[in-house]
């Protein structure tokens, strides 16, 4: 298998200013990541998990670790990359999915989800035409995909960022929570779509607040509970 990711004594915390102390977020984390694999990160409610995706993501800069990340442009430490660097794989390799949607006013749903397309290289006319298609997979109503999403309730909103998360196959997905506020048309389009993409090699990382979700397509666990092994085989761990 093709390696992806490798996460070496990866540490990171937070300064308390106000307190003259650092919380501690997680430490000395490492483990590789392969093409096709799915890592499901559990733990208690503060052990570091969605830390640890937006860390990888570098919305958060750790104090100390790498993370080698293999690019097609070569292998790249993401946490000592420069910002043009991260800019640049977060548009073409590195996909972060989230339960919030940053919705841009006065644009439409089929245009947020057919932007990363259409920066991709793909004509406007098929980018949207395949933006449409997500969006109904998703369940969004055929008469929202016109409407702006800043308008759309906290679930039709998250349908949204899914299609546009999801639209563009990339080479590692960071999975943040994707199924809170979902129905289960859209949980079952999300599944479905993320057994399609391990299937064509991506790689993922997921926190789940109900991961027998995905629990099919989940190889491998990372429990960041204190006072535990840090890697898990699947077979040893209830989902």
């Amino acid at each position: 298998m093709t390696k992806v990711l490798e996460v070496q004594s990866l540490t990171k915390g937070f300064t308390m200013h106000h307190l003259g102390s650092t919380l501690a977020a997680f430490e000395q984390i490492s483990f590789d990541l392969q093409a096709g694999e799915f890592l499901l990160l559990k733990g208690q409610n503060g052990a570091g998990k969605s830390t640890l995706l937006r860390t990888l993501y570098r919305s958060y800069v750790a104090q100390s670790g790498q993370v080698i990340f293999h690019s097609r442009h070569g292998t790249i430490d993401l946490l000592r990359a420069a910002e043009v660097d991260i800019s640049l794989l977060r548009r073409e390799e590195i996909g972060f999915v989230t339960q919030f949607l940053l919705a841009r006013p006065r644009v439409t749903a089929e245009a947020l989800v057919a932007e990363p397309l259409r920066m991709a290289g793909h004509s406007a006319p098929d980018a949207l035409a395949e933006a449409r298609k997500w969006l109904a997979e998703f369940g969004v109503k055929q008469s929202l995909w016109r409407a702006y999403p800043t308008t759309f309730s906290g679930g039709e909103q998250q349908k949204v960022n899914l299609a546009r998360a999801l639209i563009l196959p990339q080479k590692l997905l960071l999975l943040d929570e994707p199924t809170a506020s979902l129905d289960s048309q859209a949980r079952a389009a999300l599944v479905a779509r993320l057994a399609e993409l391990k299937a064509a090699g991506t790689a993922m990382i997921g926190v789940f607040h109900h991961p027998g979700d995905v629990a099919d397509l989940i190889d491998r666990v990372i429990d960041l509970t204190p006072e535990t092994t840090p890697d898990e085989e699947r077979n040893d761990v209830v989902v």
